[in-house]
């Protein structure tokens, strides 16, 4: 119980929260700003709590105006069942709000119109997260799509261009009901600037994939699957085709006949620890 409780120690909030909440009660929304607030704290806990079970490293909670973010330290190795039962715990918060505010409403203790305003907010956080865009739920969901039938590079690379695709045509829609809402242009371009950075990050993302790999983090393996590769292949091509869940041998093939078969461990020993990292197959077979 006590390693839940600490999670309140790692929320972390954004100093534009403050600026907005000063706002707000400026303003007279201050009870709006609240019950969002309680929200996305509920919703963002769900994800820490799920995390915390399953010794995920938690870097931090953040609170941001206009939602939140639970970011840990783990890098693509750990089952993809316990990532999707992390990314859903955020969204099942969602349900427990509703019932808690059922029971809430038979009560004369809270008035109807903020029942109703909370009622609204925990449906609008929800289908707002839900969205199949980097980095809400929905387009992490989108990413385990991808990983189970994709490498783990091809996967990051072709849930960033999903997201941005929809997260443009989405955008053009919204324009075209309120071109001059502020909150929106805020949201989509916040959506804009995580997606930009996590492309243009995709590389270091997947060096770190790698060496969690190396250095022994993956906890179980589901499926031994062997790659194909021609010898003169460069070690980063063979690696690049690494999948979550999965174990690799890599078998090498010359132009007429099989030149040999090197594990995965064998292929990382060489890139990170022998720094042979314009290596080609080949070379690391007649090597050893």
């Amino acid at each position: 119980m006590s390693k839940y409780i600490q999670l309140a120690k790692k929320i972390k909030i954004h100093p534009l929260f403050w600026v907005v909440a000063g706002m707000a009660i400026i303003t007279g929304y201050f009870w709006e700003l609240l019950a969002l607030f309680i929200i996305v704290i509920i919703h963002e806990l769900g994800h820490a709590a799920a995390a915390q079970y399953f010794n995920w490293k938690i870097k931090r909670i953040i609170i941001l105006p206009f939602g939140g973010m639970c970011e840990v330290d783990e890098h693509g190795n750990r089952p993809i069942k316990e990532e999707l039962a992390i990314i859903a715990a955020g969204p099942i918060q969602h349900i427990f709000i509703a019932a808690c505010l059922f029971i809430l409403g038979m009560t004369s203790f809270v008035s109807s119109d903020y029942l109703h305003l909370l009622n609204r907010f925990n449906l609008m956080v929800l289908i707002f997260n839900l969205l199949p865009i980097w980095p809400l739920d929905g387009g992490k969901f989108v990413q385990l799509y991808f990983a189970l039938r994709k490498p783990f590079l091809e996967a990051c690379r072709l849930s960033m261009i999903t997201s941005g695709i929809i997260l443009a045509a989405l955008h053009i829609c919204i324009l075209f009901y309120a071109p001059l809402n502020l909150n929106t242009w805020v949201v989509f371009s916040y959506l804009y600037m995580c997606l930009w950075m996590e492309w243009k990050q995709r590389r270091y993302v997947f060096m770190k994939f790698l060496l969690e790999r190396y250095y022994g983090k993956q906890q179980e393996f589901l499926h031994l699957q062997p790659i194909d590769a021609k010898g003169d292949d460069y070690l980063h091509d063979a690696m690049e085709k690494f999948k979550r869940d999965c174990k690799h041998l890599i078998h090498i093939g010359g132009q007429h006949s099989m030149i040999g078969k090197l594990d995965e461990n064998e292929l990382l020993y060489a890139y990170f620890t022998e720094k042979r990292v314009s290596a080609r197959l080949k070379d690391i077979v007649y090597n050893d």
